[in-house]
């Protein structure tokens, strides 16, 4: 059995497992059914059946309308980004006409409204404002970084959105860094102590690459570097190896710097962290609540130390495109 085949055996079990959505809250690629149908679409058109991809394409397409729920939240995990994730997962691996601009915009939009109106209600400085569980987080899996990076990457913001809206939102956020180089996990919290994809510089460093690319401004590389030095400063971490929380997580921040910069003293780092995620039994000291998990546990690990051996084409699963 190949690879490929191993993998529609793995995504047919998941979908026979998939939860009914609940007031619109399953909505997402990590946390909910979005993520298993994206990979079915995708998994069955490689294989060539394409009466089966476009079967799983359109159950994902029509989950649209649950993310006008405005309960909704906003961030990856578990709100609007996480579903706009997934369908430019599927638009680049399936191909460009798989989903229209029209419903790419429309979650686009979405996602915009819910930021302003938090910015208005709450008097902020930051045009895109947005809470979870009351609390205004600013990592990758709750925050505005984790927002922000997806927004960036559905290239669907006209050029006045752009300039108005989320430019001064993430120089709002730039704003907020440690004199690390780390960033608080969420507003008011002054304690400079996590460093993780889900709080702290770890999650907001593609933000600052993608910042860079779309304005060439010195003040997103420069920041984006000082939380590379932070990375290697801090981030080997003793809770595990995982991408949400772990070293391999952390260790991808430092490969995008590598892409960015072409400096390889980025990659030597990131090899030097991979090194230390196969080292289990010497340094890690807890067991993640989903061992063998993406995010939590081995499978995060694996994909980090294979995608180290083509260091140009790596990507955080998951959250970049």
């Amino acid at each position: 059995m190949n690879m490929l085949q191993e993998a529609q055996q793995i995504i047919d079990k998941c979908l026979g497992t998939l939860k009914e959505s609940v007031e619109g809250k399953r909505v997402t690629f990590l946390c909910g059914n979005a993520g298993p149908l994206a990979l079915a679409a995708v998994i069955y058109s490689v294989l060539g059946e394409q009466k089966k991809s476009q079967k799983y394409l359109n159950y994902l397409l029509e989950m649209v309308g649950l993310v006008d729920n405005q309960e909704l939240p906003d961030e990856m995990l578990y709100g609007r980004s996480g579903y706009l994730f997934s369908l430019l997962f599927v638009r680049k691996e399936v191909g460009a006409t798989s989903v229209p601009d029209c419903l790419i915009r429309k979650v686009v939009i979405l996602i915009l409204r819910s930021g302003q109106y938090l910015s208005r209600e709450t008097r902020s400085r930051c045009p895109l404002m947005y809470e979870w569980h009351g609390k205004r987080y600013y990592g990758a899996a709750h925050g505005l970084s984790g927002i922000y990076t997806v927004l960036l990457q559905s290239q669907a913001l006209n050029p006045q959105e752009l300039r108005e809206l989320v430019k001064p939102s993430i120089d709002y956020l730039l704003d907020k860094m440690f004199p690390s180089g780390n960033f608080p996990s969420s507003q008011g919290n002054d304690n400079d102590k996590l460093v993780h994809w889900c709080h702290g510089i770890p999650g907001v460093i593609y933000l600052l690459l993608l910042a860079y690319a779309q304005w060439k401004e010195e003040k997103y590389m420069n920041a984006a570097i000082k939380g590379g030095e932070c990375i290697w400063e801090r981030g080997l971490l003793r809770k595990g190896s995982g991408l949400c929380h772990g070293s391999a997580g952390n260790g991808y921040g430092l490969v995008h710097l590598y892409q960015a910069t072409q400096d390889t003293k980025w990659l030597y780092r990131a090899a030097m962290f991979g090194l230390h995620c196969s080292q289990f039994k010497e340094y890690f000291h807890r067991l993640a609540d989903s061992p063998l998990s993406l995010f939590e546990g081995l499978a995060g690990t694996v994909h980090y130390l294979f995608q180290l051996k083509n260091p140009e084409s790596a990507k955080f699963p998951g959250f970049l495109v």
